[in-house]
């Protein structure tokens, strides 16, 4: 074998070539960027692949350490609170609110509040000491011209504030009027204020279509942190004929630019809507919804969630991606609906996309209405940030919906018993990301806040505080971490990662049949991400004392000099990349309890050389292991004869590189016990191909609507759900959470085995 330095932005890796098989091929340095997924940035400490500027080349040795490096202070801490307490209070004493629809402050402006009614009218008022009566600003009926019906369902629907609404005075609005035809019709626009909200004085449509009756009017309105502008509408009460059609406005969440608007048209199309280019409505987001009744957008995440009214036995709670497909009529919330029975009506099952929660009616029929709320990202209720509040309309009840700690699973929590009940029909978020909900009947609104101490909690809050970085130099290991890299990396939109592992003294690690490490109770795993010259993220994957791990994202400041604790899930800009901060819960959505939660590490990731920046010296990670007594018992053999999942740029065959980039992909879900819902995948390395229940299978769960679609169709990239999933964006993308690029170097190699299967075994 021979060893080659390759610079990459300034840094060297290195690079073992092998002649030899698979089974003995030695991969590139584990750490290293040879498929272009992990160059660590210049300057990076503990398991950086590199060695200073004129600093020696790293010697190859036996081993890359001499000695196991004691851990006193890189254990794992207690779990943080993971819930609040909390209740409603009313939240504008003595302030006549008339039948609110709509309740929202100016961004960036904590000084006032907005409330629309149902009737159109805009009334505004100061946070400190308002008016018992506050005076009209605005009528959007008056403005507009059009009457506002409100029999049955329909009326003023909600409002938006344009996020510069400073600059240019527009809030944008949605409501039931007259049709084009006669009859009904659903309309969006904007008003206009030249005086900061003092009052308004003009009104443009945007948009506007026909509909049939007053019912299953949808009506939600929100910016994304994209900019865009989101509405949801229902199917018209069409006993499901609208909601699987791709063109019209029924039955969607639409996604329109309304700051890039085209010459003699009144809105934009993003260029990544679905069906931006054909195929179906343009301005389509998402579809297939009954009365998707208020959404709201995260602000911290620009997740969209969306609470759809069922027919007569379910009521669900959605997390809306792009070119999802909700179900109706085939489904209501996760089963099977009578309707998708019909052909007409129901042209296909696949493709659909289950809630994350249900309501079931039972056992009074015909007795919930959802109405969808919005995600907590205040302060002033530690331990509840990133809770989604919600509420039932008819039984008047209020709603969190949390994921567990220590499985990922979604549940819903009763808020209010023994609180107030009311006709809750709408959340809103106040500057500080406090939540608020109205009561349309009531004529009136509650927040939401803490009916208790906050629970105090040890968990450190700053990476600096973890004792597992240095304290004076967060940048920099703590002394008893063990440095380690992967042969076939995680694919994470092109950032470098740099990866240690602390064990409590005395502990060691087994390894299983299947060659998955086991580590013991108090053992953390230390993460960095880096995008160009600049740390990004660091996550702890912690083994608890209960048994059980749990993930922790920090997120490094500008400065550099320390990262911040996050409460919950995150999405920041970073150059051209949307980095994602997992919550706590994706974290165990993605280290499943079937891939023994600790992805990577084991024998057959870390069966290769790694560059050990402490001694500079280049070794066989599984062998230094072994040397410094890390793992409970001896291997019972020479890594040589040990499995090795190569790299996608390392010198091995073809479809071990293509199977290994899937097992570190795909295989955390796809495999047995791994929680891939409605799917018996297994994408394991040592499964052979014909076990993997893939080469000429049909797709059980979506074929993208491509003729002759399989999961592996040998030959036919084109045709591979294996290949054509993680190509894409959106709902249809795997894997589903962590990752807005795609890996083009990586996916390349998937492809091109594709292509060189000539027939399934």
């Amino acid at each position: 074998m021979q060893l080659q330095s390759i610079r990459r932005g300034g840094a060297a890796a290195f690079l073992i070539v092998a002649a030899a098989g698979v089974a003995g091929a030695c991969q590139s340095d584990p750490s290293s960027a040879v498929d272009g997924a992990e160059a660590p940035p210049a300057g990076a400490d503990g398991s950086a692949p590199s060695s200073p500027e004129g600093d020696a080349a790293p010697v190859k040795a036996a081993f890359g350490l001499d000695s196991r490096p004691a851990n006193t202070t890189c254990v794992a801490p207690a779990r943080p609170p993971s819930s609040a307490s909390v209740k409603l209070e009313p939240a504008f004493p003595g302030v006549q609110l008339v039948r609110p629809m709509a309740l929202a402050q100016p961004p960036g402006d904590k000084t006032r509040w907005f409330v629309a009614s149902r009737d159109g009218t805009f009334r505004s008022f100061p946070v400190a000491s308002p008016p018992a009566q506050p005076p009209v600003v605005a009528s959007v009926a008056a403005l507009s011209g059009k009457p506002i019906h409100q029999d049955l369902e329909g009326g003023f629907l909600g409002f938006a504030f344009h996020p510069k609404f400073a600059q240019n005075g527009r809030i944008y609005v949605s409501f039931t009027t007259d049709g084009a035809q006669g009859g009904f019709g659903s309309e969006v626009g904007y008003i206009t204020s030249t005086d900061n909200g003092a009052s308004f004085t003009s009104y443009t449509r945007v948009l506007a279509f026909d509909r049939p009756k007053l019912e299953h009017n949808g009506g939600g309105i929100a910016f994304g942190k994209d900019g865009f502008l989101y509405l949801g509408f229902g199917d018209g009460a069409t006993d499901g004929v609208h909601g699987q059609s791709k063109t019209g406005f029924f039955s969607k969440i639409l996604r329109i630019d309304v700051d890039n608007v085209p010459s003699g048209k009144t809105y934009g199309i993003p260029a990544d809507n679905p069906f931006a280019s054909g195929g179906g409505e343009p301005a389509t987001f998402a579809r297939g919804f009954r009365n998707p009744f208020r959404l709201s957008v995260d602000r911290a995440t620009n997740d969209l969630w969306v609470g759809d009214v069922g027919d007569g036995t379910y009521e669900e709670i959605n997390q809306v991606k792009l070119g999802a497909n909700h179900g109706w009529p085939c489904r209501e919330g996760a089963h099977e609906h009578a309707l998708g029975n019909d052909p007409t009506r129901c042209p296909s099952k696949l493709g659909l996309v289950d809630p994350v929660v249900e309501h079931e009616h039972a056992p009074t029929p015909n007795s919930r209405s959802i109405t969808g709320g919005v995600v907590y990202r205040g302060s002033a209720i530690p331990g509840f940030q990133g809770t989604y509040v919600y509420a039932d309309f008819i039984r008047l009840e209020l709603y969190a919906l949390t994921y567990d700690a220590s499985t990922g699973a979604a549940s819903s929590t009763l808020l209010n018993a023994g609180g107030p009940s009311a006709g809750f029909s709408t959340f809103t978020e106040d500057d500080d990301g406090e939540i608020y909900v109205l009561a349309l009947f009531q004529d009136t609104a509650f927040k939401l806040v803490s009916s208790g101490p906050p629970v105090a909690s040890t968990f450190p809050d700053r990476l600096s505080k973890t004792g597992c970085v240095d304290p004076a130099d967060p940048k920099k290991p703590a002394a008893g971490l063990v440095p380690y890299g992967v042969n076939s990396a995680l694919w994470s939109d092109g950032a470098a990662k740099d990866r240690w592992l602390a064990l409590p003294d005395g502990k060691t690690i087994a390894v299983g049949a299947d060659g998955d490490f086991d580590l013991p109770v108090g053992s953390v795993l230390v993460k960095t991400f880096s995008l160009g010259s600049k740390r990004i993220e660091t996550r702890l994957f912690v083994r608890h004392d209960d048994g059980e791990w749990a993930g922790y994202s920090y997120e490094w400041n500008d400065e550099q000099t320390d990262a911040v604790l996050l409460p919950s899930a995150k999405t920041k800009a970073v150059g051209d990349v949307a980095w994602t901060f997992p919550s706590r819960t994706d974290c165990i959505r993605c280290h499943t309890a079937g891939a023994g939660r600790t992805l990577g590490l084991e024998v057959g990731q870390l069966n290769g050389d790694f560059v050990y920046g402490s001694t500079n010296r280049v070794a066989n990670q599984l062998a230094t292991l072994e040397h410094i007594g890390m793992l409970a018992q001896p291997l019972g053999a020479a890594p040589a004869a040990l499995p090795v999942y190569p790299g996608a740029s390392s010198g091995a065959p073809l479809e071990a590189r293509a199977r290994a980039y899937l097992h570190a992909n795909c295989a955390g879900c796809h495999r047995p016990s791994g929680g891939a819902a409605r799917s018996n995948m297994d994408l394991r390395f040592a499964t052979p191909l014909a076990a993997t229940k893939t080469c000429g299978v049909d797709a059980q769960i979506d074929d993208l609507a491509i003729a002759g679609a399989k999961i592996l169709a040998p030959g036919a990239p084109d045709k591979s759900l294996l290949s054509l999933r993680p190509h894409m964006i959106g709902a249809q993308r795997m894997p589903p959470l962590g990752t807005r690029k795609v890996d083009v170097d990586g996916l390349a190699v998937v492809d091109d085995w594709i292509e060189s299967v000539t027939a399934c075994p």
